[in-house]
C-alpha cells in the first residue's frame, strides 16, 4: 500500500465522474448513442455496461488514503491500454461510425490517455509504502 496523493486521489475521481457519465450515457441511451454516431448498439452497451463497474473501482480507489499500488497501475496500463484501442477499432474496419462517432472515439481516446498519464503522475507523486 502506498500514501496516495492528492494529485492521483484527483486525478482517479475525475476519471470516475467522466467514465461513470459515460456508463450511464452508454448504458441506458445506447440505442440513441448508436444512431448518432452510428456504432453498433450492442457496442455500445457493452461498453456502458462495463464502465459501471470500472467507475466504482476507480471511484472507490479514489475514495482512499492508502492504495494498493497494483491496482493503480492496473488502472494506468487500462487506460493506456483503452487508448490504443480505440484508435485500433477506428483503423480496423470493424466498425464504419460517421464524422461524429470518429470524433467522439478519438475524443475519448485522448481523454482516456490523459488520466493514464495524469494517474501514473499522481502515482509518482505519491508518498511512501504504508503499513496495511
Amino acid at each position: 500500500m502506498i500514501d496516495a496523493s492528492t494529485f492521483l486521489r484527483r486525478a482517479l475521481l475525475a476519471d470516475a465522474v467522466f467514465s461513470g457519465i459515460a456508463a450511464l450515457g452508454f448504458t441506458f441511451g445506447a440505442g440513441a448513442f448508436a444512431a448518432l454516431f452510428n456504432l453498433p448498439e450492442a457496442l455500445l452497451r457493452e461498453t456502458g455496461l462495463f464502465l459501471i463497474a470500472y467507475t466504482a473501482l476507480v471511484g472507490w480507489l479514489a475514495s482512499r488514503a492508502a492504495i494498493l499500488k497494483p491496482l493503480v497501475l492496473l488502472v494506468v496500463v487500462g487506460n493506456a491500454a483503452w487508448t490504443a484501442g480505440s484508435i485500433a477499432l477506428l483503423l480496423s474496419g470493424a466498425v464504419s461510425p460517421n464524422l461524429a462517432g470518429e470524433l467522439m472515439v478519438v475524443a475519448q481516446a485522448i481523454a482516456t490517455g490523459v488520466f493514464a498519464e495524469l494517474q501514473y503522475v499522481g502515482l509518482r507523486k505519491s508518498g511512501r509504502v504504508v503499513a496495511a
